[in-house]
């Protein structure tokens, strides 16, 4: 055997392998504890095994690496067109086997425990993100029906609230200021954790260099990237954030849409985010980089120009991790 299919689930792992002619010479299943032993008995090392990069994928991946194989993970989206009649698992992984021998086909590659615990906290982070707007909120309820008018925007809140629990004659209850400091501290440890992970990594150094790219950017890229070795190029890396167009071409007339918004939409949004406030910043400013936005802010609508810097500064980062170099400026100014 030369390549197997494994279909992963919580508890139950469904295997198809075939030979060299591509005729099926294994089925089985297993259970979680079992299959990884039942494969190495089965499957000599050196073969390709393919699984769906999905939940516990990347950790599979790993473990098959240790024992040999060369690992294959592929979007649940391009295994689908060879799943034939009706969906189980020992039809998915027949069609995960199918897929992988496709000489055209994407995979992607699979994350090392460093990346998946950049990312593990960029997750944590923006789920308490949300939290943190809904406390934010009813803290200016609850401080209202105490009199207390709260500023607008989180930074403003924070400041303030200092100043209303060391403020004796405001009306606030001893509980209700111990509720409050509880409430001011719930993300501090977090962010801290990720400025921290910022200064012990090389390549997110690099990359707050980037013009719109701050520590908690500059952690999320290093996290997707790694050493930039799973994309061919910048666009591709680009591409899979989402920050390319949509194409629906025919007859050979070509007709671009908005950008397809695949991929990671959390480091997507961190791009953009820092591309819209080095443009709303970038009147007085003298760079080629700065002329190269002044240019395509006066052709184009805000919002494009927007996603076109995003798009500039994903491409950029690729090559300095791919690369392993610092920022140029003279050269993302020659490129733009």
């Amino acid at each position: 055997m030369i390549r197997v299919g494994v279909d992963i689930a919580k508890s139950v792992f469904q295997v198809h392998g075939v030979d060299r002619h591509g005729k099926t010479q294994w089925q089985g299943k297993y259970s979680r504890q079992k299959w990884l032993d039942g494969l190495s008995r089965k499957v000599p090392a050196g073969a390709e095994i393919g699984m769906e990069a999905c939940a516990s994928s990347h950790h599979w991946a790993r473990e098959l690496q240790k024992r040999g194989y060369h690992v294959r993970l592929i979007a649940a989206q391009f295994v689908k067109p060879y799943v034939k009649s009706n969906k189980n698992d020992r039809v998915d992984a027949e069609a995960i086997c199918e897929a992988m021998s496709r000489p055209n086909m994407r995979f992607v590659a699979p994350k090392t425990v460093a990346q998946q615990d950049i990312q593990a906290a960029h997750r944590i982070r923006e789920e308490l993100v949300g939290q943190r707007t809904a406390k934010a909120n009813q803290i200016r309820g609850l401080v209202g029906e105490y009199g207390i008018i709260a500023p607008v925007g989180i930074q403003q809140l924070r400041q303030a609230l200092p100043g209303w629990l060391e403020d004796a004659e405001n009306g606030l209850t001893d509980s209700f200021r111990a509720l409050l400091n509880g409430l001011a501290e719930d993300l501090r440890y977090l962010d801290d954790r990720i400025v921290e992970s910022v200064r012990k990594n090389p390549v997110a150094k690099r990359l707050m260099t980037l013009c719109g790219v701050g520590p908690l950017t500059a952690s999320a890229l290093s996290g997707a990237l790694g050493d930039g070795k799973a994309f061919r190029r910048g666009r591709d890396f680009a591409a899979s954030l989402g920050l390319t167009p949509k194409q629906h071409s025919t007859g050979g007339r070509d007709r671009l849409l908005g950008i397809s918004k695949r991929g990671d939409s959390y480091l997507r949004k961190q791009l953009v985010h820092g591309a819209r406030a080095v443009l709303r910043h970038v009147d007085g400013k003298d760079d080629g980089l700065s002329h190269w936005l002044k240019g395509l802010a006066s052709r184009k609508h805000f919002n494009v120009a927007t996603v076109a810097l995003a798009n500039k500064t994903a491409r950029i980062a690729w090559a300095l991790a791919h690369g392993e170099e610092d920022y140029d400026e003279k050269l993302a100014a020659a490129g733009a």
